[in-house]
């Protein structure tokens, strides 16, 4: 097939399941040079209609950054017609403003594609590649920074009319488009009494989260979303995880670098009713808190099927805990949860419910539209360092107090034996991560405020937040390399910190399936494998 030269559709299994990607042939590494080569392309990929195109002054199109870029908003808007938004216009106002942080929201792309089928997607490759016009891809938009999913004066491919939500007949699969959010896929779910691994927040969307790792409330059962990857026989070429061993190892914490996910299928299970919700306790409390966190890090492994987050907060001249306790079965208060049960707590939410009303309670506690940053460190585990850790955050938070809207967030999360085993699974996942090394702090300030006027001040605190609570574990022999990807603010180097021989790896099976390496050097935004670049 003529149309194998210029781009291939890999089928991912995903947890078991499959996923269409959009990715660059590695085998011949020939793309159209000349716009008939272009038409041909276009035509084999089903368009028709290519061979005139419109004229377009540059002025309408304002935020271009390069020529190549208004000629590729030009050519798009002719072969998909209203599936393009360009500024100025009613739907790119409202995908403009369908991010969930102020700072993303405030990128302006020279034009904005909302592809319906994978041939959309490839198109839209195929022409930025020709106009070497640097784009973006947005699956739920839920980043924290400038540039992850949009791109100033560039092309941002947004996958939200990818909606595909189907279970298979025998009840073992569910394909997912990737423009999904974990809230749709949770209200399909839930009356079937299934589940997949997915996010904890509904508004989070599917892809996303699922390429950068993916934690779960069923993590401890079933592992990260990533964990499960295999590869499975696509449209016009075989890959599984005997024919392609590298690039299933690659897509197992290689976030966007190696092409663009269309759908999910995931393995699907069954799973009822659960007990779960969120407690608030008083900060007076945090050596109890802590400790019962120590407690059950240790344990988890005799009880898979409890979830924790431990969340220290300030908001309104106080401080306190906010913590998500979350168990897999409809237990009230199962014996891993007893030491927090009975610490002392302002309010509570516990309850039996469905995966669908939890992720909606997460979801509530993280509005839309406001300034938001994320950082993150991992550290081996011990309460003395816990302590530590609040301790650095609480003198850090006392100079920005008086930041309009100052909503700060210590976010301490254990990696357990039972979640890390998953990560040899299939021959291993990219991240660095083996079960002797677990159990492990994953810690992650989560930011939120008004005005960019403290933008400045706010990434200032919470680096030295970040670099304090380093040095701080270093001392103590407790410090660890690995970097979340989800929770990575874009000065971090996530794919440094899974190891050398996996980042080297990675960079090798890149180089393999994007010779021309489009996805580093014409996608530049969220996280790279050469590094975080200047902003």
């Amino acid at each position: 097939m003529q149309l194998f030269q210029y781009l291939c559709f890999l089928t991912l299994l995903v947890v078991g399941s499959v996923v269409s990607v959009a990715a660059h042939n590695a085998d011949s590494g020939h793309h159209p040079s000349t716009f008939s080569e272009l038409r041909k392309a276009l035509h084999e990929l089903g368009y028709e209609g290519v061979e005139v195109l419109p004229k377009l002054q540059p002025s309408k199109l304002p935020h271009a950054n390069n020529k190549g870029c208004v000629k590729t908003c030009i050519f798009l808007t002719h072969l998909l017609g209203e599936l393009v938004s360009n500024p100025g216009s009613e739907s790119y106002v409202q995908q403009q403003s369908a991010y969930w942080s102020k700072q993303q929201a405030e990128t302006q792309p020279a034009c904005r594609v909302q592809p319906k089928r994978a041939q959309d997607v490839a198109a839209a490759l195929l022409i930025t590649k020709f106009f070497h016009c640097q784009f973006a891809v947005k699956s739920g938009g839920h980043a924290a920074f400038a540039g992850a999913s949009g791109i100033q004066g560039g092309l941002t491919i947004d996958l939200n009319n990818l909606r595909t939500l189907q279970v298979s007949k025998d009840k073992t699969t569910t394909y997912i488009g990737a423009g999904n959010r974990w809230g749709d896929v949770y209200r399909a779910l839930s009356p079937l009494n299934l589940a997949v691994i997915g996010g904890r927040d509904a508004g989070i969307g599917v892809g996303g989260l699922t390429l950068g790792g993916g934690i779960s409330f069923l993590s401890g059962r079933h592992g990260w979303a990533c964990d499960g990857i295999v590869l499975a026989e696509g449209k016009i070429t075989n890959v599984n995880v005997h024919s392609h061993p590298d690039l299933y190892f690659a897509l197992r914490g290689g976030g966007n670098n190696f092409g663009i996910v269309t759908r999910f299928d995931l393995e699907t299970f069954e799973q009822g009713k659960l007990w779960g919700g969120m407690k608030v306790h008083p900060i007076a409390l945090n050596a109890s808190i802590i400790k019962a966190y120590d407690n059950f890090a240790n344990n988890a492994p005799q009880d898979p099927d409890a979830a924790l987050i431990v969340t220290f907060d300030y908001y309104q001249g106080q401080y306190f805990a906010s913590n998500d306790y979350e168990y897999a079965k409809p237990v009230v208060n199962p014996p891993i949860f007893h030491e927090f049960m009975e610490i002392e707590s302002i309010s509570s939410t516990m309850r039996i419910t469905d995966l669908t009303n939890l992720t909606l309670e997460l979801r509530a506690a993280s509005p839309d539209g406001v300034r938001d940053t994320y950082t993150t460190a991992t550290f081996k585990n011990s309460p003395v360092l816990l302590a530590k850790l609040l301790e650095i955050f609480i003198s850090e938070v006392e100079g920005v107090k008086d930041v309009a809207g100052i909503l700060p967030s210590l976010i301490l999360q254990p990696i357990t034996k039972p979640i890390a085993s998953y990560f040899s699974k299939n021959a291993g996942n990219a991240l660095g991560i083996v079960e002797s090394d677990a159990p492990l702090i994953l810690m992650s300030l989560s930011f939120m405020w008004s005005s960019a006027g403290d933008d400045d001040r706010i990434y200032a605190t919470t680096n030295r937040i970040i670099d304090c609570s380093i040095a701080a574990a270093k001392e103590m022999h407790l410090d660890y390399k690995f970097i979340y990807q989800n929770y990575a603010s874009r000065r971090q180097n996530v794919f440094a910190s899974y190891g050398q021989a996996n980042h080297n790896r990675l960079m090798q099976i890149s180089r393999k399936y994007d010779p021309s390496q489009i996805f580093q050097k014409l996608e530049p935004g969220y996280f790279k494998l050469n590094g975080p670049r200047a902003a």
